[in-house]
């Protein structure tokens, strides 16, 4: 059996890593007023910051089309029997549930759609994963066990750096948002039940970075192959001291760094950082 792995576009996957790995992508879309943008196609994190920054209004996120899906599925049917497609928490976006539903309709093709319950290079560690099993001939049940094993440890904590962008998207109001400003409130996020929730709220961002360093500690102290992700919104300076500092610290960590692309950025906003890791 051929099997293709697909995945959304808040992966944020390099272009040159899905080529290399065949990993096939459906975009989700950022809209500013009346324009609809695909993003990792018509729009990229660099483009988009600077480009909400000047818009009167946040812009909004919508998953991808069934006929987009059905179209990409298609496609696929001509070349596999089957896919595994990746895809950010179906908590969050109803991109999951999208893909099943294509799947039904599109013959020649076993779809075998995957609820991450992350999102972000998180979700890229999954889809990574199954890209690499399925070029090594592994069975879809083979893939989707593994991706289940990983689930076990897979854990990701966000830090936002300004309240703004979640106050204009309706998940504070004003007078939280305002006071948050002025204690200068960080608050930590994180997954649970598939839904972005508050963990703690912190003071400070250097208190807040402090803490994500904690709880990886917590994992990478125990001296089990870990693989690690910082990702961030224009932090890319940051990020890299991150990797750097955790690498040295902790040999048995590998660690990469990847971004907040436009449709998450929308909602985490500017200096966003996160920290996600699992066992290997």
């Amino acid at each position: 059996m051929k099997i293709a792995v697909m995945t959304d576009s808040t992966a944020y996957l390099p272009e040159e890593v899905r080529r290399d790995k065949h990993i096939h992508m459906v975009p989700l879309n950022v809209i500013f007023e009346n324009e609809s943008y695909q993003e990792e196609v018509d729009i990229t994190a660099e483009e988009f910051y600077p480009k909400v920054k000047a818009a009167a209004e946040l812009p909004k996120t919508s998953q991808p089309s069934i006929g987009l899906i059905t179209e990409k599925l298609e496609e696929l049917a001509k070349d596999y029997n089957a896919v595994i497609s990746v895809h950010l928490s179906s908590g969050i976006s109803g991109t999951f549930e999208a893909v099943g539903s294509a799947g039904k309709m599109v013959e020649g093709i076993d779809v075998y759609p995957y609820d991450s319950e992350m999102s972000c290079m998180v979700q890229g560690f999954y889809v990574l994963e199954a890209a690499e099993m399925a070029a090594n001939n592994a069975t879809v049940d083979e893939i989707l066990s593994r991706l289940n094993e990983m689930k076990q440890s897979m854990i990701a904590y966000f830090m936002v750096d300004d309240l703004s962008n979640l106050h204009r998207g309706g998940r504070l109001n004003g007078a939280q948002a305002l006071l948050g400003s002025m204690l200068q409130v960080k608050p930590l996020l994180y997954f649970e039940d598939k839904k972005i929730v508050p963990f703690e709220k912190i003071r400070t961002r250097k208190r807040a970075l402090k803490r994500i360093e904690d709880l990886f500690a917590a994992d990478a102290e125990t001296g089990k192959p870990i693989r690690a992700a910082v990702i961030h919104s224009l932090r890319e300076e940051e990020a890299q001291q991150m990797k750097q500092d955790f690498e040295a610290k902790y040999p048995n960590a590998e660690v990469v760094v990847s971004y907040f692309g436009p449709v998450i950025g929308t909602h985490l906003g500017e200096g966003a950082i996160g920290l996600g890791w699992y066992f290997k």
